[in-house]
């Protein structure tokens, strides 16, 4: 077993130490602390080779014990304190309470923090007796801090005198001085008689027990006042959220701890993206499920509570096979990580349509992108006619598609969902969505309508056929796609709209069937789009596609050169905007002769 001990303690026979306290007429008190500092000078070096405080395992520390007798043996040492004073093995072994979870230098850099001045006065000559007393004093205050961590630690005083000897000090733990100064070893050089050493030794230790012992009270206190204060906190923050969501939906309300182990303390290896509203994990719960966790984004205080409530208000009363079901949601509320939000879904394998669309790795046939057009309409269908009063998205974008393990589509992120006044149209001062899906009189005047959906649901058509993004920045002509397409399909080269992977794949009938639906319900003006129903009998071939109308001029065009569009990541206004579309074609609200 000796053998196996990583400890080398050829020391204990070389140094000068006074032995004669525990030989024969043993002093029982001062023989105890002596072992105990002779054995730190091990731990000390141990420590300083190979980063950690103490040994890992039980069979480490018995080996290393035995080892240590040994030596002990061979200077005629009385060995009988030896379980009493180092209590067996244990002073050699880790344990998590020993001081804050502290096992490595690692563990302390990110416990302790800065110790600026630990590391200055404990680095010289420790004969000094004002540069001894000083690494004394900042050992003190360190041990204090990490103690006020882990009130429970019985090993921090010891940590720190380690780390003072092995790694602060230049000349290291077997160094005299060092010896007998932090590891406070009695040395047969010193002049002071053994009473006094004695002495002042079990002064210190009992002043230091005495500190440990008030500073473990006043954290207590604290700790106890700072858990009521943040158990009142929770409680009031979950009752408040709580009490703005309809009390029959029937969500299943999860508690965070549950939601920390599924995803192993949101690591970053099960991160799955991030959007406007907040951060996707992938979390696998004890029964095996997998689900996707949304922790809600803690920007805008005001935006959080409305979000979360009308997402889980809207997706719990709602069931289609083309949305994304809710499974539950979580609050909670502390000091340390403050008010947090969290919604479960199911977890969607193949991610979403973005994904695929604009990975060369993962490209989709055609009659994938066909299928996944239809599920969408048909998601959306049953958001406008399906319930009552009817729900507008707001927020439809190919992001916002999630694909489950057959590449079945499902309308997902219901955080901008609004339920519709029946029978009027919904006037909002604040616009939210995404630039590029926005419907130009729900980004211009505020007028939501079903169609306002309609028209991100034809930009969605047009991206998954083309292949192309919403907004091309480089093409300065026609940076919109409804553009790009339109002028294609006007000069007779529908076959370019398609993306080059699928122009050989599908039937050229039902391809340009989709490209012209994608077109109508993009349209600028309201009155051209058909309804969510219609557009959906119109892909599926059931009723006939109507002449498409012509389209105003796009705005990047040079007549409209001295005009301005500002847009944002999440919305989009523009007074002088507004006037040129109502120039170029007589009004988006109401039905006009379009432009030749």
């Amino acid at each position: 077993m000796n053998s196996s001990c990583p400890i080398d303690f050829t020391y204990v026979q070389t140094m000068p130490w006074e032995t004669q306290q525990c030989r024969e007429n043993v002093e029982e008190r001062a023989c105890c602390q002596t072992l105990r500092s002779l054995l730190g000078i091990g731990l000390a070096t141990y420590l300083k080779t190979s980063s950690n405080f103490l040994l890992p395992t039980p069979e480490l520390a018995s080996s290393c014990m035995s080892l240590f007798q040994t030596k002990l043996a061979s200077l005629s040492i009385n060995l009988s304190l030896l379980p009493s004073c180092l209590n067996n093995s244990d002073l050699l072994l880790n344990h998590p309470t020993d001081c804050a979870g502290i096992k490595t230098l690692k563990d302390w850099a990110d416990k302790a923090g800065p110790t600026a001045g630990l590391n200055t006065s404990c680095k010289g000559d420790m004969s000094v007796l004002t540069q001894c007393s000083s690494c004394f004093g900042d050992g003190m205050k360190v041990n204090a801090e990490l103690v006020s961590l882990a009130p429970n630690s019985t090993k921090c005083f010891y940590y720190t005198i380690f780390y003072a000897a092995g790694i602060v000090n230049e000349f290291g733990p077997q160094d005299y001085n060092s010896a007998a100064c932090i590891l406070g070893l009695q040395l047969l050089a010193w002049q002071l008689s053994k009473n006094t050493l004695f002495k002042v030794v079990s002064g210190l230790i009992g002043g230091i027990i005495g500190i440990l012992f008030v500073i473990g009270l006043i954290y207590f206190c604290r700790y106890w006042c700072r858990r009521r204060k943040e158990k009142s906190v929770h409680d009031t923050v979950v009752s408040t959220v709580r009490g703005q969501i309809s009390p029959n939906v029937g969500t299943t309300w999860y508690r965070v701890a549950e939601l920390d182990r599924a995803t192993n303390g949101f690591s970053r290896a099960n991160f799955i993206a991030q959007g406007g509203f907040g951060v996707v994990y992938k979390g696998t719960f004890a029964n095996g499920s997998i689900v996707a966790i949304k922790q809600i984004s803690e920007d805008l205080d005001f935006m959080r509570d409305e979000e979360f409530c009308n997402e889980v208000d809207i997706i719990s009363r709602i069931r289609h096979r083309n949305l994304l079901p809710l499974r539950g949601c979580c609050v909670s509320s502390d000091n340390f990580k403050g008010k947090r939000r969290y919604l479960v879904y199911d977890y969607m394998p193949n991610g979403s349509l973005n994904d695929h669309l604009y990975d060369n790795q993962m490209k989709l046939t055609w009659p994938q992108r066909k299928n996944i057009i239809l599920d969408v309409a048909k998601g959306l269908a049953y958001l406008h006619h399906g319930v009552k009063p009817a729900i507008y998205h707001r927020d439809i974008k190919t992001t916002n598609i999630l694909l489950d393990l057959e590449m079945r589509a499902r309308l997902a992120d219901f955080g901008l969902a609004k339920q519709s006044i029946q029978g009027q149209s919904h006037l909002t001062t604040r616009v939210a969505g995404t630039y590029g899906y926005l419907a130009p009189e729900y980004a211009l005047y505020g007028q939501l309508t079903e169609k306002s959906d309609v028209y991100s649901f034809g930009i969605v058509i047009l991206e998954t056929i083309t292949g192309k993004k919403v907004l091309d920045t480089s093409n300065s002509s026609t940076p919109l796609i409804t553009d790009l397409v339109w002028n294609l399909v006007k000069s007779g080269n529908v076959d370019v709209v398609f993306d080059e992977s699928i122009r050989n794949e599908g039937p050229k009938g039902i391809m340009e069937r989709y490209v012209r639906v994608g077109l109508l319900c993009g349209h600028v003006m309201v009155a051209f789009r058909p309804t969510i129903a219609q557009a959906l009998k119109m892909l599926e071939g059931d009723i006939d596609i109507p002449k498409l109308p012509n389209r105003p001029l796009p705005l990047a065009h040079e007549s409209f050169r001295s005009s301005s569009w500002h847009h944002g990541s999440t919305s989009c206004r523009s007074s002088k905007a507004s006037s040129v579309i109502i120039n170029s074609s007589t009004s988006i609200m109401e039905p006009g002769l379009p432009n030749s």
